[in-house]
């Protein structure tokens, strides 16, 4: 269940840039004692790159000026440590609780708990546009696949659509009851789901700011949601009544919760039937599609469950780094991106025999993950938006 997890220290790639300094390590092992090491700088060569020396029960390689490969023989682990390439400090002056990087790959939009939502360069941080219009809190982000409009929802039990072009307000959508904590984006984004703190998700129009429907209503938060095409073998049901006109892209669309009575569910878009239900062990916070057949869901007390669609009654597999709540997860190559309350993050892929953890934070948690191309993105309670170079890998 769970694996041995090689740490190190948060700032290692700044501390071992000084000949002498230090940076400190660990491998954990459920229900073996730690092992405890450092890796020591022995000075840095005419690239800049440092040559480094690991204390007995590791083994550094692969060295970088933004990355190492770690092990430790004993417990057969290793990780890959990626520091960020670059940190942008000043889009927010608190905790930045989401983003989105758009198609096009130059922007990012950002929501923080001093209230604000901005729009900025992607490649230097540069602050373009601030969005205003919610009341309280934004929850929640996302571009449309143009890159030109943004949808969001907030504690205001409001969603919104924004052009990222002048920084306009076109639409707001009202109709849940609480606040609003996911969305997502059907096709194109002439309709768009969210999910709410009143146990509901909605479907709607966004030509006609309307709702076309309640794909969901369970009684319990919808802390995060996720929108896939389905496997041509899962029973999706026709709707019992034939769908409006305006409903585009609804078809063959399975739509995921993440609930907080520790629910995992399907729910089919457009004949709003459920198609299955998984429990889990804990609250689940977040969920994504790995394919049309897998998906992950992630839990409060850390674990991560792969579930196969055509037979969810227990899972393909559970994978658990650390037991601090899973914040955000995302498909990534053949694998899969995580970010924890802790200030983990970490890519998990089929073909490499390491982990790769994105460092930097130091105990705070990371809120969420966006990649473009080979780039990726997280915001964090320590204010900062860091990027992260994967041409390394």
């Amino acid at each position: 269940m769970a694996a041995p997890v090689v740490r190190i220290q948060s700032d290692w790639d700044q501390v071992l840039r000084k000949n002498e300094e230090e940076a400190w390590l660990s491998c954990r092992s459920p229900g073996k004692p730690t092992l405890y090491g450092t890796l020591t700088c022995q000075g840095v060569n005419s690239d800049g790159v440092p040559e480094i020396k690991a204390s007995e029960g590791f083994v550094v390689s692969e060295i970088t000026k933004k990355s190492l490969l770690v092990s430790c023989p004993r417990e057969n682990a290793s990780s890959k440590f990626l520091a960020p390439y670059t940190t942008f400090c000043r889009i927010h002056n608190k905790s930045v609780t989401c983003l989105d990087i758009s198609s096009g790959g130059g922007l990012g939009v950002s929501t923080s708990a001093d209230g604000t939502m901005k729009i900025w360069q992607a490649a230097n941080g540069e602050i373009r546009r601030r969005l205003e219009g919610h009341v309280y809190d934004v929850n929640c982000c996302r571009f449309f696949p143009s890159g030109l409009v943004v949808l969001s929802g907030g504690m205001d039990a409001q969603l919104k659509i924004w052009s990222a072009e002048n920084g306009s307000c076109a639409a707001t959508f009202q109709g849940h009851k609480a606040g609003i904590l996911d969305i997502a984006i059907v096709d194109r984004g002439r309709n768009v789901v969210s999910s709410s703190r009143d146990g509901t998700a909605r479907l709607w129009d966004c030509g006609r700011s309307a709702c076309l429907g309640l794909v969901a209503d369970c009684g319990a938060p919808i802390n995060g949601i996720a929108l896939g095409e389905a496997d041509n073998t899962l029973n999706l049901d026709s709707p019992e009544n034939r769908p409006s006109e305006r409903e585009i892209g609804t078809e063959g669309k399975l739509l995921l919760l993440a609930r907080e009575d520790k629910k995992l569910q399907g729910v089919s878009l457009q004949s709003r039937q459920p198609v299955f239900l998984f429990i889990g062990s804990d609250a689940f916070n977040c969920c994504t599609f790995l394919s049309n057949i897998y998906l992950l869901g992630g839990a409060q007390n850390g674990n991560i469950y792969q579930l196969d669609v055509r037979n969810t009654k227990a899972p393909v597999r559970i994978i658990q780094r650390s037991g601090a709540p899973v914040l955000s997860l995302l498909p990534y190559k053949d694998g899969f991106l995580a970010s924890q309350g802790d200030g983990t993050c970490f890519i998990m892929q089929q073909d490499l025999d390491h982990v790769v953890e994105l460092t930097g934070p130091d105990c705070d948690p990371v809120y969420k993950v966006a990649t473009w191309e080979k780039q990726i993105y997280t915001c964090c309670r320590d204010g900062i938006v860091r990027r992260y170079q994967l041409s390394d890998l």
